[in-house]
């Protein structure tokens, strides 16, 4: 993408500019590192303390910012760097995805793929599909940020469109849509336990079921998918005016061997599915297993095993499509797929090394806590209720998650404070958590905190080689600022009719 033919003016291209004129992500990570060290030591000098119940824990805490200059503060610097890295939670799942994917994209299986798809997919619906994909791909995790994010560039490629609008467009799906979806995803039993965990420390006698979200964000789905189609389309794109950059698509038609390989790969993944169905569906099926509450389910495969399968996913029919039209010929052939795919790596791995310390240093200096326990503090004493409330504390969810990342730790922190507080002034905890989960989602794809953000930063300089932060920031911003007010007013629509959020989960108690 050729910079002179974006528009020069606009607060976007703004926020791009004074992003993208910053030094290089990895090197802002490092200043960002130092500046968390500086900012720990004035605040511990400070004596600033948090006291809160973590739901998790089921007990008060009490806390201080950790002096990251001290000498434990500098042991920890050195000592830690290394398990920071390998232990950054994008990291493995990165590279492990990739290797499937490696096979799939050398042997020429997603760009055949692509070009079968788009002879089914009208251009009109294009990006609703991505859009959609991104949200519905949360009931898998992680996985969305890794395969429907590259997929969504690529696809607005194949068709003449803007590869950077495409990966926008499932960026938004995947992860400021995070909490909508059209089943139930893991993220909605884990929230209602600490909900309820909440509850019973503030002795209340009431209990919150995985599925008390669930009408809300059923019909979330239609809404962002809506927002996410019309910000692409309308702010998005003409904003990024017309690529002009190096990365060309293969737009020749497919031939009778690519079609065969084509038939043999879908072969293989149908195979393939009936296997892993075979070791998760039955009662005692192979891959569940018994969780810390004595009950026998697939929780722990879905958070650990999910990455390897999809690896297969990518791998196995990529092998075979590899096969069938004479590009993998033996195993040297398989193993160089994979070995190109780490070789385009080699740059995310650079700046999530530096992504992972900031963030590491950020969640131990308890900058993030100390701040979400301020800003609850802060909503709790203005004496709001009633939707007025509920408005407010969506806001507040929404700037906390700019900092701390992390839905669960920001519940297990919120939860007690909010959810008995609400609960006391007649609103509902299905309603409480509903407005943690609207601002905890549409901030995700603004803050740099955000584990994912440095792979995106990755995937963009793939197509624009001038983009950075600045650029992802500006481009992802629209969407940003579009879920949250349409989502909220969503909010507002839904409390005024007084419609249940699930089943049994009314507004009021």
């Amino acid at each position: 993408m050729a910079k002179e033919n974006k528009k020069s003016n606009g607060i976007l291209k703004k926020i791009e500019n004074v992003g993208n004129a910053l030094p290089h992500p990895a090197i802002i990570f490092v200043i960002l590192c130092v500046a968390i060290v500086i900012i720990s030591f004035i605040v511990n000098m400070l004596g600033t303390t948090v006291t809160y119940f973590d739901a998790r824990q089921g007990k008060e805490v009490t806390v201080m910012a950790e002096n990251m200059l001290s000498g434990a503060g500098l042991q920890y610097i050195f000592n830690s760097a290394t398990k920071n890295f390998t232990g950054f939670a994008p990291l493995g799942t990165v590279l492990v995805a990739m290797l499937g994917v490696g096979v799939a994209e050398w042997s020429g299986l997603i760009n055949a793929s692509l070009k079968k798809l788009m002879t089914g997919v009208h251009p009109s619906l294009l990006t609703a599909v991505i859009v959609v994909a991104g949200i519905m791909s949360n009931i898998a995790s992680d996985a969305g940020y890794v395969v429907v994010i590259p997929l969504g560039a690529v696809m607005f490629a194949s068709v003449g469109r803007h590869p950077i609008a495409g990966l926008a467009a499932a960026f938004a799906g995947v992860s400021a849509g995070f909490s909508a979806n059209l089943l139930i995803g893991t993220l909605d039993p884990l929230l209602g336990g600490l909900t309820n965990a909440a509850l019973a420390s503030a002795g209340i006698s009431y209990e919150v079921t995985a599925t008390a979200n669930y009408f809300f964000m059923f019909v979330s789905t239609f809404l962002l998918t809506l927002l996410g189609t019309i910000v692409t389309e309308r702010i998005v794109e003409k904003n990024l005016g017309k690529y002009e950059g190096e990365y060309v698509p293969d737009n020749a038609k497919l031939t009778e061997t690519e079609n065969k390989g084509l038939r043999n790969a879908l072969i293989s993944l149908v195979i393939f599915a009936v296997v892993m169905l075979i070791l998760t569906v039955p009662e005692n099926a192979v891959m569940k297993s018994v969780d810390a509450a004595g009950d026998l389910n697939i929780n722990e495969f879905m958070n650990n095993g999910l990455i390897f399968m999809i690896l297969l996913v990518f791998m196995i029919p990529g092998y075979v499509y590899g096969k069938t039209v004479g590009k993998i010929k033996d195993s040297n052939d398989l193993v160089e797929s994979m070995t190109e795919a780490m070789k385009s790596m080699g740059g995310y791995l650079v700046l999530a090394f530096f992504a992972a310390q900031f963030v590491s240093y950020f969640g131990k200096s308890n900058l993030g806590l100390i701040l979400s326990v301020k800003g609850a503090d802060l909503l709790e004493s203005v004496g709001f209720t009633g939707l007025p409330l509920v408005l407010a504390f969506i806001l507040i969810s929404a700037f906390i998650n700019l900092f701390m990342g992390s839905a669960s730790a920001k519940w297990a922190i919120m939860a007690p404070i909010f959810v008995p507080m609400m609960f006391r002034l007649g609103l509902s905890p299905e309603l409480t958590q509903v407005a943690f989960r609207i601002g905890d989602s549409t901030t995700n794809i603004i803050s740099p905190l955000m584990s994912y953000f440095a792979m995106i930063v990755v995937f963009a300089k793939k197509y624009d080689k001038n983009s950075g932060i600045g650029t992802i920031i500006s481009t992802m911003l629209p969407y940003s600022i579009t879920f949250l007010i349409g989502w909220t007013f969503m909010m507002i629509v839904w409390f005024f009719f007084g419609w249940s959020l699930g089943p049994g989960a009314g507004l009021f108690v």
